[in-house]
C-alpha cells in the first residue's frame, strides 16, 4: 500500500463540533485502561466534541442516569498512573438481551451520543458491533413506543464504534499487544525474580500459575523472560509422556549445579486429550519422581493490579488518540474498527475480522489442531514459542551440528538492561547451531588485551534477569588497537563477531569495516544489536535497555508527583539522560503525563519557556495542583536545569513553587523490564541465525572470507519489521557530532504529549486513517514482534 502524503491536523481545522463521544470500559479490567480513557477524553475535547463517561461498562449504558456523565479536562487528571479503570467495569447480562440494548439506545439518544469508544476484550467488542448493527432498528422501535421523536431517527441515524483491546491475556488476534499485557508481565516477573532468590537458598522447585484461560501468552513470555525450565500453555500441549521428559530435564539441571527450578503454567494448560494440567498435579509429580522440595504459587489477580508500565501508558495514549481520529473520520458505511498495534505502528482493523480470527483459535484448540492454533495466534506468538524451545531445551551433543566456526560476543559502550539476556540468547543459539562461542570481557579494551574465553551453555544460566553487563563493557573504540585486535582474532580463529551496544558499538563496527582493507582478519560476518538507554542508534526505532530506563523515569515521576499531593501547587523540573537524544524525555513525558519536555531536536528559546510558564500558571488556577516538566540533559547549553528551575520559580511566584530533580544513573541500573528481556532475547536469536547463514555463505576453500557491505550489519527495528542494514549505508543517516540519527520516529509522538497537556499544536497523521485487513501470519509480523 502506497504511503499517503503527509497531512497535518491543526487545532483550528480538525473539528468534532456537534459530535458526542462516549467512552466505556467493559469486561475484565487491565492496567492502562485509564490512560486510554484520559487520551479519548482529552483528544475529544481538544477537537471540540462533547465527551461522556459511561460508568460500569454496558451495565451503566443500560441503567443510564448518573452512569452517563459528561467529562471535563480536569476529570481525567491524575488517573494516568492509576491501575484498573476508574470509570468502572461490569459484565452485563441485560445488554445481551434485545430489551437491554433498547434501553441503552434510549439512554444514548437522550444525550445525543452516536460515537462509542469501547475498551475491553473480544466479548465486549462483539457486543458493541451487534449494538451498532441493530441501531437503526432500535431507534425505529423507540419511535413506535413514543420514547423519542421521529426526527431523532435521521438525526442520530448511525452509531459509530471504535474499539481498543484491554486485556492482560493478549488473547486478541490482529494486534501485537493489548493494553495491560506488559504491566501484567511486570507483575509476574517481579514475583518470579523474588521467588528465585528464596528458591536458590533452599534448592527448591517452584510451580507458578499465571493467568491465561484460553491464551498462553503470559506464561510463554514470562518463561522466556526468566529462563524457566518448563512452560505449559493451552495452544501447544506437551506430547504424551511429557512427565518423564520434564523430570529428566529438572534432574539434569540440578546435576549441572543449578540450585532451583522454575515451572510456569498457564491457568488453561491442557494435555493432548484436552484434560487440564494443574499446578498441584505437577507438584505431586515432581515430589513423587524426584523428591525435590516443591512449592506452588498462584499469582491470581496480582497480575491485574498495580500501576501501568510505561509501555502500557504510551500504547493506551496512542490508541486513545487514534480512536478519536477514527471516530471523526467514520461514515455511515465504515465498519466498526479496532485500533491495534503492529510492530511500532498504530493500525486500524475491521473489528469483526479480528473477533472471528480470535474465535478460530479457540475452535482449533477444541478440535485438537494445536499447530494451527499457534499459527492463528500470529507469527509473533509462534516465534516466542520457537525461541523458548531453542533456549530452554539443550540438544544432546550427538544431535548438534558441527560447524567448526568460532563466534565471539562482546558488549561495547555504556551498560544497558537487557544486554545479558541478549548475550545468553546468542551463546545458546550459537551452541545449538554447532558453533564454539567465545566471550570477550570489557569490550574492545578486553579484546586487544586478550580477555577472551570460551563460554558454555551453563555459563549463561540465570543471566536473563540480571541488569548491567556481566561480560563487562567499555567505551573504547577499536581504531587505535586494530593490529592487536586482529592478532587476537587470528590467535583464537574468530570467524564472526556479535557486538551488543550503543552508539560506540555502531562506530566500532564502522571502524572494523574500514579496517578490512588492511586486515583480512576482519573479513568475517559482523552484526550489531542496539543496546542503549538513550535509544540514539541509527537504523532502529528501539534499543535494548530503553524500556527499562523509561520505566525508571515514569516510576520516579509518579513518586515525585505524589510527594506534592495535599500540599500547595507545585511544578517539578526533572532532568533525564540521553546525551543529545530526546527519546527518554519525550516518551517518558508522554508516559508520565508531563506538561512539557525540552529536547535538543526541537530548539526552544526564552519565549517558549515563558509560554510554558504562562500555560502552567493558567492550569494551576483550576483544580490541577501539580505540574511536570522534563528536560533532556543536553537540550541546550544555556538553558540548564538550574536556569529553568529558577525561571519557573520566579515567574510562578504566588501561583506555584518549583522543585528540581536530576535522575542520573538510576535510569541505567536495575533489573531489565520484561520488554527488554524479550526484545534482547529475540533479536539476539535472530542475529545468530543470520551469522550462521553468512558463515555458510562465505566459507570458501577452508576459510571464512566476507568483505561485502551486507556482511557487516546492524539489526534494527524499523516500523513493522526487524531489518539487517549494512552499517556503511547508515552513515548517511547519522549525525556523528551529536551522536543521533538524522530522522527519529518518536518525534511524531511529541504533539500527543502537547495535546494531552492542553497545548494548541499541529499533529501529523500521515500514518493514520487507513483501514487495513487482518492477514493470517502477516509476512513481517514475526519480525515486528517488538511488542514481545
Amino acid at each position: 500500500m502506497a504511503k499517503p502524503e503527509s497531512k497535518k491536523i491543526f487545532f483550528e481545522n480538525l473539528s468534532g463540533a456537534g459530535k458526542a463521544i462516549a467512552v466505556l470500559t467493559s469486561g475484565g479490567d487491565a492496567q492502562g485502561m485509564n490512560a486510554a480513557v484520559r487520551a479519548v477524553v482529552r483528544m475529544g475535547l481538544y477537537v471540540g466534541a462533547k465527551v461522556y463517561f459511561i460508568h460500569e461498562g454496558y451495565q451503566g449504558m443500560v441503567d443510564g442516569g448518573e452512569n452517563i456523565e459528561e467529562a471535563s479536562w480536569e476529570s481525567v487528571s491524575s488517573m494516568l498512573q492509576v491501575g484498573g479503570t476508574v470509570i468502572g467495569s461490569a459484565r452485563c447480562k441485560e445488554f445481551r438481551s434485545h430489551e437491554g440494548r433498547l434501553k441503552a439506545a434510549l439512554n444514548l439518544v437522550q444525550q445525543g451520543i452516536t460515537n462509542l469508544c469501547v475498551i475491553g476484550g473480544d466479548g465486549s467488542l462483539t457486543g458493541a458491533n451487534l449494538f451498532r448493527e441493530e441501531w437503526s432498528g432500535l431507534l425505529a422501535e423507540l419511535v413506535e413506543q413514543g420514547s423519542i421523536e421521529a426526527d431523532a431517527v435521521s438525526k442520530y441515524s448511525a452509531l459509530h464504534i471504535v474499539g481498543m483491546v484491554g486485556s492482560i491475556d493478549n488473547d486478541f488476534c490482529g494486534t501485537d499487544m493489548t493494553i495491560g499485557t506488559d504491566s501484567a508481565l511486570h507483575r509476574i516477573i517481579e514475583v518470579v525474580d523474588a521467588i528465585m532468590t528464596t528458591a536458590q537458598s533452599h534448592q527448591r522447585t517452584f510451580v507458578l500459575e499465571v493467568m491465561g484461560r484460553h491464551c498462553g501468552y503470559l506464561a510463554l513470555v514470562s518463561a522466556l523472560a526468566c529462563g524457566a525450565d518448563w512452560v505449559l500453555i493451552p495452544e501447544m500441549p506437551p506430547e504424551d509422556g511429557w512427565e518423564d521428559k520434564m523430570c529428566q530435564k529438572l534432574s539434569a539441571n540440578r546435576a549441572g549445579m543449578k540450585r532451583l527450578n522454575i515451572l510456569i503454567v498457564a491457568e488453561g494448560a491442557i494435555d493432548r486429550s484436552n484434560r487440564p494440567i494443574t499446578t498441584d498435579y505437577i507438584k505431586d509429580l515432581v515430589v513423587k519422581c524426584l523428591g525435590f522440595d516443591t512449592r506452588v504459587t498462584i499469582l491470581g489477580h496480582v497480575q491485574r493490579g498495580g500501576t501501568p508500565s510505561a509501555f502500557d501508558r504510551i500504547l493506551a495514549s496512542r490508541m486513545g488518540v487514534e480512536a478519536v481520529l477514527a471516530l471523526l473520520e467514520t461514515t455511515a458505511n465504515t465498519p466498526a474498527c479496532v485500533v491495534s498495534l503492529c510492530g511500532n505502528q498504530s493500525v486500524r482493523l475491521p473489528l469483526m475480522e479480528c473477533v472471528q480470527m480470535t474465535q478460530e483459535v479457540q475452535r482449533a484448540m477444541d478440535g485438537k489442531r494445536f499447530e494451527e492454533a499457534v499459527k492463528l495466534r500470529g507469527r509473533s506468538f509462534e516465534n516466542n514459542l520457537k525461541t523458548y524451545k531453542l533456549l530452554a531445551h539443550r540438544k544432546p551433543e550427538s544431535e548438534l551440528p558441527t560447524s567448526n566456526f568460532n563466534v565471539a560476543v562482546l558488549n561495547v559502550g555504556a551498560p544497558a538492561a537487557g544486554m545479558n539476556a541478549a548475550v545468553r540468547s546468542a551463546v545458546r543459539v550459537g551452541i545449538s547451531e554447532g558453533h564454539k562461542m567465545f566471550a570477550v570481557s570489557d569490550g574492545f579494551e578486553g579484546f586487544y588485551k586478550g580477555q577472551i574465553r570460551e563460554i558454555k551453555w551453563a555459563d549463561v544460566g540465570g543471566w536473563t534477569g540480571q541488569g548491567g553487563s556481566l561480560l563487562g563493557t567499555k567505551r573504547t573504540l577499536p581504531a587505535k588497537h586494530v593490529d592487536k585486535i586482529a592478532e587476537q582474532m587470528r590467535e583464537h580463529n574468530i570467524n564472526a563477531l556479535l557486538i551488543v551496544g550503543g552508539f560506540e558499538a555502531f562506530e566500532s563496527l564502522l571502524q572494523l569495516c574500514e579496517a578490512r582493507a588492511t586486515h583480512e582478519e576482519f573479513c568475517v560476518p559482523m552484526c550489531m544489536l542496539p543496546a542503549t538507554i538513550s535509544n540514539n542508534v541509527p537504523g532502529t526505532d528501539l534499543s535494548i535497555g530503553a524500556d527499562t530506563a523509561l520505566n525508571a523515569i515514569v516510576e520516579t515521576c509518579d513518586r515525585i508527583k505524589q510527594s506534592a499531593s495535599g500540599t500547595k501547587r507545585r511544578v517539578f523540573i526533572i532532568e533525564t539522560m540521553g546525551g543529545y537524544c530526546g527519546y527518554l524525555a519525550s516518551v517518558g513525558g508522554l508516559a508520565a503525563g508531563a506538561d512539557a519536555a525540552y529536547i535538543f531536536e526541537e530548539p526552544f528559546d526564552i519565549k517558549d519557556l515563558q509560554a510554558n510558564v504562562e500555560h502552567l500558571t493558567e492550569k494551576m488556577k483550576t483544580s490541577i495542583q501539580r505540574g511536570l516538566v522534563l528536560r533532556n540533559e543536553n537540550c541546550n547549553e544555556n538553558y540548564t536545569t538550574d536556569f529553568i528551575y529558577q525561571l519557573y520559580s520566579e515567574e510562578g511566584r504566588g501561583v506555584f513553587d518549583s522543585r528540581k530533580n536530576v535522575l542520573g544513573h538510576m535510569q541505567q541500573g536495575g533489573a531489565p523490564s520484561p520488554f527488554d528481556r524479550n526484545f534482547g532475547t529475540k533479536i539476539s536469536a535472530k542475529a545468530m541465525q543470520w551469522v550462521t547463514k553468512k558463515l555458510v555463505e562465505t566459507f570458501r576453500h577452508g576459510r571464512v572470507f566476507a568483505n561485502t557491505e551486507d556482511s557487516c550489519c546492524l539489526l534494527g527495528m524499523r516500523r513493522r519489521a526487524l531489518v539487517f542494514q549494512p552499517v556503511v549505508q547508515l552513515k548517511g543517516e547519522t549525525d556523528f557530532v551529536h551522536r543521533i540519527p538524522k530522522e527519529q520516529w518518536w518525534l511524531k509522538l511529541r504533539p500527543l504529549m502537547k495535546i494531552l497537556a492542553k497545548y494548541k499544536t499541529s499533529y501529523d497523521v500521515s500514518d493514520s486513517g487507513q483501514l487495513e485487513h487482518v492477514v493470517r501470519n502477516r509476512p513481517k509480523e514475526s519480525d515486528a514482534s517488538v511488542a514481545m
